[in-house]
């Protein structure tokens, strides 16, 4: 059964009343089952039309106030669009393991320009959700879901039909 205490680290702020709320309800719900923490980190201020540079030099940054939240022995899931896709059961064995092995489990979700290459580095599983693109507020609402999920599996509910 999955019950390490879970850290959700993200980058920006949710805008949107609606998605505060429903990530709200899924951290209600992951509270009772393990001790959860999110962090929630200042994207870095781009120009409207930001150089590669630019954007680089903000990741890089990002990263190492990513890289200071995470725990020593953390398992580190970053979510980044070339990582592994897996399905609901799938993964909920994965974290199931993980959490075993490691004192927390900890997601980390970038800006709207993604994750530096020492954050998906240092990640012991990049995760891919989908191969369609999200906004990363709504990312957030996802991922909180899908872990929600892997702990009702994990402790055999029938909430995954």
């Amino acid at each position: 059964m999955i019950n390490t205490p879970i850290r959700f680290i993200t980058v920006g702020s949710l805008k949107e009343s609606y998605l505060r709320e429903a990530a709200a309800e899924y951290k209600k719900r992951l509270s009772g089952m393990c001790r959860v923490e999110e962090i929630e980190l200042k994207e870095c201020k781009l120009p409207e039309d930001p150089s590669e540079s630019e954007i680089k030099q903000a990741l890089a940054q990002e990263a190492k106030a990513i890289l200071a939240a995470v725990p020593s022995r953390a398992y580190l899931v970053a979510l980044c669009v070339e990582g592994k896709q897996y399905d609901s059961p799938e993964l909920s064995s994965l974290l199931e393991r993980a959490g075993q092995e490691a004192s927390e489990l900890c997601f980390v979700i970038g800006s709207s320009h993604g994750l530096a290459p020492e954050v998906k580095a240092a990640a012991k599983l990049r995760l891919s959700v989908s191969k369609l693109t999200f906004p990363h507020q709504l990312m957030r609402v996802i991922l909180l879901e899908a872990v929600y999920r892997c702990c009702q599996i994990s402790k055999g509910s029938k909430y995954h039909k």
